[in-house]
Parts: structure tokens; sequence; C-alpha cells
């Protein structure tokens, strides 16, 4: 099965910028889409950023003209790169693969904006 893996998460002063990067192993075929997700304390997970397999991207408007996320379709990865973080960024980023075969998660990794 699909697997997804999140790495570079961690703690950020305010104005600092962090790169998220998702790995996926696993049958994966066709096309798909790659979106991170963000869950901060008791709030819902929202949707914060996708792109297609053929680049076409989407933001939220909380992150627009800061996040940047890309893919390498070769390789099976997706990145966040973030910059200008604010202690509102602050939650657990999870990186999710949507296919015709379903929807895969990643097991979060936490962003920590805070001075």
């Amino acid at each position: 099965q699909v697997q997804l893996v999140e790495s570079g998460g961690g703690l950020v002063q305010p104005g600092g910028s962090l790169r998220l990067s998702c790995a996926a192993s696993g049958p994966i075929f066709g096309v798909f889409t790659m979106r991170w997700y963000r869950q901060a304390p008791g709030n819902q997970r929202e949707l914060v950023a996708s792109i297609t397999s053929t680049g076409s991207t989407n933001y939220a408007d909380s992150v627009k003209g800061r996040f940047t996320i890309s893919r390498e379709n070769a390789k099976n990865t997706a990145s966040l790169q973030m910059n200008g973080l604010k202690p509102e960024d602050t939650a657990v980023y999870y990186c999710n693969l949507l296919s015709s075969l379903g929807s895969t998660w990643g097991q979060g990794t936490q962003v920590t904006v805070s001075s």
C-alpha cells in the first residue's frame, strides 16, 4: 500500500522559514494530487495547499504569498516551502496523496512558530 513520510518540521522564530518534504512509496499509478493539511490544537484539519500532476496549485488564503507547494513526479515527492512564518501557522502538518484509488495520509510533522 501507499505510504507517505513527512520531514522538515521544527521550531522557528516568527518571520522565519521551513521546508517540509513528503516522500511517497508503494504502488502509485496514474495521476494524483498532493496536498498539505494542518491541524492546530482544538481546530479542525484544514487544507493548506495542493498541487495536481500537471502542476496546478491552490492555496488557502491565509498562506498565499508565503507558502509554495511543489512536486517532483519522477521521485513521487512533494514539498512545502514556508516563508514569513507566523505564530498562527503553528500546527501539525500532514501530507496527503489523493488518487482514483483513494486517499493516503502521512503521520504528520510538528511546526512551531514562536520566539
